[in-house]
């Protein structure tokens, strides 16, 4: 489908980002809320369900994503996610060369509705 975020929002060199591009947001899509993150150097954990274009996401225990991202229309640099309406695909991680660990990571199959 998209792509959820995972970034130190507290680094300098993140400061002046769109607010479609912080952790756990729908990349350019959906801003998430922020404040949630611990600090750096402890765990944090996120639950994302996505189910159809639903999308949730949930960080240390507040949700900070709830949004349908087929019903958005205004994206960062005015152009939308290529992976936006996609209805199946892969999970991946993806990272640009900063150093990132996850542990117990578990992928659940939903149940259709």
């Amino acid at each position: 489908m998209c792509e959820l975020q995972v970034l130190d929002d507290t680094a300098k060199q993140y400061a002046k980002l769109d607010p479609r591009q912080y952790c756990c947001s729908v990349y350019g899509i959906v801003a998430a809320h922020r404040g949630y993150l611990r600090p750096v150097g402890e765990w944090n954990f996120e639950e994302a369900t996505i189910h159809g274009s639903h999308i949730k996401v949930e960080l240390n225990g507040t949700v900070v994503v709830d949004a349908d991202v087929s019903k958005v229309t205004q994206y960062m640099a005015n152009s939308p996610h290529p992976g936006k309406d996609r209805t199946s695909g892969h999970f991946g991680f993806a990272g640009h060369s900063d150093p990132v660990a996850f542990r117990n990571i578990q992928i659940k199959k939903l149940e259709k509705k």
